[in-house]
């Protein structure tokens, strides 16, 4: 079973290759002090407009890009994550969808600053990231990643936070109230309180569902939510 498995990622992370809406850059490009072709360039290049781009970090297979680009055409939206096989489902479903505004790039989140220019992001989005329970300077709220994400975000750029982790969500709050943050929204309980409390449009939002979210859900597990600005 675990040889089948393999192959069947290793026919995905082949076929990723040939998308044409997904970026791969190498380790040498992101490490580089040579700005990458696309830095700056994203919707005019990419996408072929000028609309506002929005970013999913750590997308996996990439269902709140795919959900996101779905009702909001007003918007690019590209998934971010390491995985090639991940990757795979999520650029396949924007192709046989034809959602032309959706795009994943290939890179580990630590360089997400190598490829996006200051104000080039309008919000970034972290689903159901690892909480990093030994490594606090790895959470993607640590003050070394919101570092990374304020060089790329326009000004009063927002981030939002969705996650299953009591850790990972506390530690979230703790940053924000630290560095005084302005915190838009919270909830460490998002469809016993805040599904009920708020917009249609942050109903929809929170009601894409990933595949781990679902799973969680089924073991009782809540799903908590904060959105904030950082400059």
């Amino acid at each position: 079973m675990s040889n089948i498995m393999g192959k069947d990622k290793l026919r995905k992370f082949n076929a990723v290759h040939e998308f044409k809406n997904v970026v791969e850059p190498t380790t040498e490009e992101a490490m580089s002090d040579v700005p990458y072709p696309l830095k700056g360039n994203w919707s005019k290049e990419l996408f072929g407009n000028d609309l506002p781009i929005i970013l999913e970090l750590g997308c996996g297979k990439g269902e709140y890009t795919l959900g996101l680009a779905r009702k909001y055409k007003d918007f690019n939206f590209i998934g971010v994550d390491i995985k090639g096989a991940r990757i795979w489902k999520g650029a396949k479903t924007a192709l046989e969808e034809e959602l032309n505004n959706v795009a994943f790039l290939r890179t580990k989140v630590d360089f997400i600053d190598k490829f996006f220019k200051k104000g080039e992001v309008a919000e970034i989005w972290l689903t159901f990231s690892d909480p990093q329970p030994r490594r606090p300077r790895k959470r993607l709220t640590s003050p070394m990643f919101i570092d990374r994400y304020r060089s790329i975000l326009k000004p009063k750029g927002i981030i939002n936070i969705k996650t299953d982790s009591d850790l990972l969500f506390g530690y979230t709050l703790d940053q924000v109230d630290e560095h005084n943050y302005p915190l838009l929204l919270k909830s460490w309980d998002v469809y016993g309180e805040l599904i009920h409390q708020t917009t249609p449009d942050v109903v929809y939002k929170m009601g894409i569902r990933t595949y781990y979210e679902s799973k969680w859900l089924a073991q009782n597990i809540k799903t908590k939510y904060a959105q904030f600005r950082i400059g």
